[in-house]
């Protein structure tokens, strides 16, 4: 994995050391904290995983569930499997995780943390289900925000996401 090796002093196990460990949903009605840093940091692929996000994959990053403190509101939580909940704000719909029933861990969605980049995934799961146009992201042509609004004539963008 690239990243990994090259920044070993600041990272370790696909996470930067030194950052606080928040996040939440797109409205702020729900919050959260991670006591430690995340364990282990992972990509799915699977189908359950595209139709809970509507995205391609779903990144995550876990802790043991005891590591996790929901500091505003309460998530929804929607029962996918036999074996896997996920909670999600019953507001705004930002799906916040991924637990396994039968572990110790959950899995907080890397998106919606406060500092998305501080966690790089180290592993992929539900290769079987990934889409074959993936590969191919990094040629397609890439523009800004700035640049895509003053092409459509967009003045500004007044953003009603929370911001912590």
């Amino acid at each position: 994995m690239t990243g990994i090796k090259e920044h070993a002093a600041e990272w370790t196990g696909g996470c930067a050391k030194g950052h606080p460990w928040t996040g939440g949903c797109q409205c702020g009605a729900v919050r959260y904290q991670l006591l430690t840093p995340p364990e282990h940091t992972c990509i799915c692929h699977c189908r359950m995983c595209q139709k809970a996000s509507g995205q391609p994959f779903m990144a995550f990053a876990s802790v043991k569930r005891e590591n996790l403190r929901w500091t505003r509101g309460s998530p929804a939580t929607f029962v996918s499997s036999n074996i896997a909940e996920r909670n999600f704000c019953s507001g705004c719909g930002t799906p916040l995780t991924y637990h396994r029933v039968a572990s110790g861990s959950i899995a907080v969605t890397i998106g919606s943390l406060d500092t998305p980049e501080a966690v790089r995934p180290i592993e992929q799961f539900g290769a079987e289900s990934a889409l074959s146009w993936l590969d191919g992201l990094r040629a397609l042509p890439a523009k800004g925000t700035d640049d895509w609004r003053r092409e459509h004539s967009i003045p500004h963008i007044d953003s009603r996401q929370y911001s912590a």
